[in-house]
């Protein structure tokens, strides 16, 4: 698998001239549904960007990148040279990247005992290597410039652990983790990392992992919001932000009270 991480492989195809010095160059993983959708609409709406948007529905991401003035990037993140293959078209296309927003994720909800062998691999190709693959690719340029964000979209699964999610959990904490490590190894290099913590989204990401949301609590927001979250990381350099805010409560009383935590997890679930 690490084969395709090498440098040839982004030197294969000669980079376009890079795109007009006031326009700054966004990749936008996800875009073709929910919360990339609505990430990519909003830096749009901003103005400013030159829109990279990868998706694996061709005809959404399509609408969309007519839409917000995007280049569609079609890529399937499922599949080992996925990454390697974005990253090559993106730098083909634009010559650099300034942002990164990785936005794409699948889920699978169940029994772990019950979880096929291929939903496991997929949940964590796309939701944890894919975005180490597609930032160990971006990333080198950006520290060579001197300047560059990357924004991962993680989950509050990734911070609390969530019943009968525990693969999605496990891909979301690695990512977690990933963005505190990558941050404290960029300091000092001009290379900004954000990670957007929301929670319950309204997407067609339950209908997607086989499962439909049904708790009452807490409701849905919508991908507007998460978009908000992403604008204010680029925007302000916000290291984490959590959608809704008042998310932030249980996870610092799994970090002062983890007892009493697990105590109520087991109990509200």
């Amino acid at each position: 698998m690490s084969d395709f991480l090498t440098a040839p492989v982004l030197r294969r195809a000669a980079p376009a001239a890079p795109p007009a010095s006031d326009l700054r160059v966004a990749l936008v993983t996800g875009a073709s549904s929910g919360i990339g959708t609505a990430v990519a609409e909003r830096l749009a709406a901003e103005g400013g960007w030159h829109l990279l948007l990868s998706g694996r529905d061709r005809q959404r991401l399509d609408r969309v990148a007519r839409r917000t003035r995007g280049t569609a990037l079609p890529a399937d993140l499922a599949t080992p040279d996925g990454s390697a293959r974005l990253a090559t078209r993106a730098l083909a296309v634009a010559g650099r990247v300034d942002l990164l927003v990785a936005g794409a994720g699948v889920g699978w909800a169940g029994p772990f005992r019950t979880m096929p062998p291929s939903a496991i691999t997929r949940v964590l190709e796309v939701d944890l290597l894919s975005v180490l693959h597609l930032t160990r690719l971006v990333l080198p340029p950006m520290v060579d410039r001197g300047q560059g964000h990357l924004v991962l979209v993680g989950s509050i699964a990734g911070q609390l652990a969530v019943r009968e999610e525990a693969v999605y959990s496990a891909a979301k904490a690695a990512l977690t983790a990933f963005a505190d490590s990558l941050r404290y190894e960029l300091a000092g290099t001009g290379v900004r990392v954000s990670l957007v913590v929301p929670g319950v989204v309204d997407t067609p990401f339950f209908e997607r992992r086989g499962a439909p949301y049904l708790r009452s609590r807490p409701r849905p927001v919508p991908a507007d919001r998460v978009a908000d979250a992403v604008w204010s990381a680029v925007r302000r350099g916000r290291s984490e932000v959590y959608v809704p805010g008042w998310l932030r409560l249980p996870h610092r009383l799994r970090g002062v009270a983890p007892s009493l935590y697990r105590l109520l997890a087991a109990r509200f679930g």
